[in-house]
């Protein structure tokens, strides 16, 4: 009884104290308390029903109970306690996210469970706890609302039918035809019965397979009907997936919000149509995308400064409702405070590099490197030129073939979600730098982008052909940045340095500290060479973080804005090389690379 009841509950136990549910406070504390301590409590039941299934026991006064039914009572009972044990594992994990499904399907799970443990040999104790955990959750049943996804539903009620249907034909068929594999001939209504019986788990098929191929028939029974019934459970359960396209109406609505209040770099990257947007009540908007049952935020919320804290809060419930978890992606520092207020986990996973322009020059020893890259490429004759939208169409021909050579040179696919990719309707609207070579050929260029309420210019693109001369991308950027004074611009941001200032100070929490050796010591990317690329234009260095509800939820988080970020990536192999990039060898560039 220890081991299978007091054990498990104690470890339960700790494990809730472990996360401090019981240091919480507040109506929103006590529901979650309750809410994890049952789901907890029903994968302790599931365990429990597994073990105790195994267990010998005796039942001596459901003897009448065997006489009378045409079905194997204690065989079926023990049965059933495994595949509720079974069924009640997965159910815990989408208790835990309040999926009202779950709730749903426990509370039947845990009353077949109680007459399984009642049925195998009188095992009052736990039949006893599953019908209260039952109990409990009936009285819990405002607590979870989150939805699931409603065309899986119907796909999983298909799934479960045909494989209903299926497995009974199969049985049915097998019996009958089978005669020489079994110790008894099954007439017609015989095969019916068994494979009834088999598949409500209520009949024993230990007497009658005499070959191997017999017991194989048997265990096939069992196999297919425990895939099918799994593969629908989990169907039913599947979070909401993200299937709207932003309505015209949205995204217009969506572009005025972030056009008024967007000052950041990612201003524009909000509005690109790989984004969905909830709105607020106050006005604000959050421009995100969904991977894995994981809503991702690109930044913080765009909207007045005096309702982020409250759209970030409806935010959150939007997901929690959706059975997603919220992410928070390149965030800044200054909204940092809010988050953490909101009970959210912060990690710091790079810095930014901004250039002021009212400071930048190419004079002094800092600089000689530059200097002898402009000079150089001078004297082989090769210019550069920032192109203003609308670009014509010969321009973005031209941008198109040098886009996919780079593409081939990366062996890599175009980006999204926080990357731009070449797209010629939106490329149109872009400024663009090149450099041409003494033949008039475009052998490097980059797209720029300028930020909305604040006198800034991004890039975004930056793409070159296989065999350019050295030194090319510190020309194209000269030029690039000595227009932007020229346009009276007050800073440029070159993007996001992955990993760069992270956990370099002693005092800073373990997980920096381990990022910062992953940005030492790696040899898969070379994070170094390109914040070493960057800080050749002096750039100050301004954080981004990444949110999550919990440090355990890094990992999940972290895949799913790499897969976002994919973009077109089409199967396992073009993800791996996004989660696992070549190391860099060729010269670091900004965003793209």
């Amino acid at each position: 009884r220890g081991l299978t009841l007091y054990l498990p509950v104690l470890a339960g136990l700790l494990v809730l104290r472990q996360v401090g549910l019981f240091g919480s406070r507040g109506r929103a504390a006590t529901e979650s308390w309750q809410v994890h301590l049952a789901a907890v409590l029903t994968a302790g039941l599931g365990v429990l029903n597994v073990v105790s299934a195994i267990l010998p026991r005796q039942a001596p006064g459901l003897a009448w109970l065997e006489a009378i039914s045409p079905l194997r009572v204690a065989h079926g009972g023990r049965l059933a306690s495994v595949v509720s044990g079974y069924f009640l594992l997965i159910l815990a994990y989408n208790l835990w996210r309040r999926k009202h499904r779950a709730w749903l399907l426990a509370v039947i799970v845990l009353l077949i469970s109680g007459f399984g443990h009642i049925l195998k040999g009188a095992s009052w104790l736990e039949a006893g706890l599953s019908f209260g955990l039952a109990l409990w959750l009936v009285f819990l049943r405002p607590y979870f609302h989150a939805r699931s996804d409603p065309p899986s539903l119907r796909y999983a009620t298909q799934v479960l039918i045909a494989s209903l249907v299926f497995t009974l034909l199969y049985g049915i068929t097998g019996f009958y035809l089978l005669d020489r594999q079994f110790n008894i001939n099954f007439d017609l209504f015989q095969a019916v019965r068994q494979t009834f019986g088999m598949f409500v788990g209520m009949a024993d098929p230990g007497i009658f397979p005499v070959t191997r191929l017999g017991r194989f028939f048997v265990n096939s029974i069992y196999l297919t009907a425990i895939i099918t019934i799994t593969s629908a459970l989990l169907l039913f359960l599947r979070p909401v997936i993200q299937r709207k396209i932003p309505h015209a109406n949205e995204l217009e609505r969506a572009k005025q919000i972030v056009e008024l209040y967007g000052h950041t770099s990612l201003a524009q990257m909000q509005l690109l149509p790989d984004k969905t947007y909830y709105f607020s009540p106050g006005s604000s908007v959050v421009a995100y995308t969904v991977r894995n049952a994981i809503a991702i935020a690109l930044g913080d919320p765009v909207g007045p400064p005096q309702d982020l804290p409250i759209t970030i809060d409806r935010f959150n419930q939007f997901c929690t409702h959706n059975s997603w978890t919220p992410v928070y992606y390149q965030t800044q520092e200054d909204t940092l405070s809010i988050y953490r207020q909101a009970g959210l986990f912060a990690l710091c996973i790079g810095n930014e590099a901004v250039v002021d322009l009212s400071s930048f020059s190419l004079e002094g020893h800092a600089m000689k490197s530059l200097r002898t890259s402009r000079n150089r490429i001078l004297r082989l004759g090769y210019t550069a030129t920032v192109y203003a939208p609308p670009l014509d169409n010969n321009l973005l021909n031209a941008l198109r073939a040098v886009s996919d050579e780079w593409l081939t040179i990366i062996r890599g696919s175009e980006k999204g979600f926080s990357l731009g990719w070449f797209d010629e309707e939106l490329i149109r609207n872009y400024h663009a730098g090149v450099v041409r070579s003494p033949d008039g050929w475009i052998t490097a260029f980059v797209t720029i982008l300028p930020e909305y309420q604040k006198s800034e210019l991004v890039v975004d693109l930056m793409r070159h052909r296989q065999n350019i001369e050295p030194g090319t991308m510190d020309f194209l950027f000269i030029n690039v940045l000595e227009w932007a004074q020229s346009q009276a611009y007050q800073s440029f941001n070159l993007g996001l340095s992955a990993f760069s200032g992270v956990g370099e100070r002693s005092d800073d929490p373990a997980l920096e500290r381990a990022m910062h050796y992953i940005y030492t010591h790696n040899k898969l990317y070379n994070f170094q060479g390109l914040h070493e690329y960057k800080e050749k234009f002096g750039p100050g260095w301004s954080p981004r973080y990444l949110i999550c509800p919990a440090i355990s939820d890094l990992i999940p988080a972290w895949l799913a804005v790499t897969e976002a970020n994919s973009g077109q990536a089409q199967n396992l192999l073009d993800l791996l090389r996004e989660i696992l990039p070549r190391r860099v060898v060729a010269q670091p560039v900004p965003q793209n690379e």
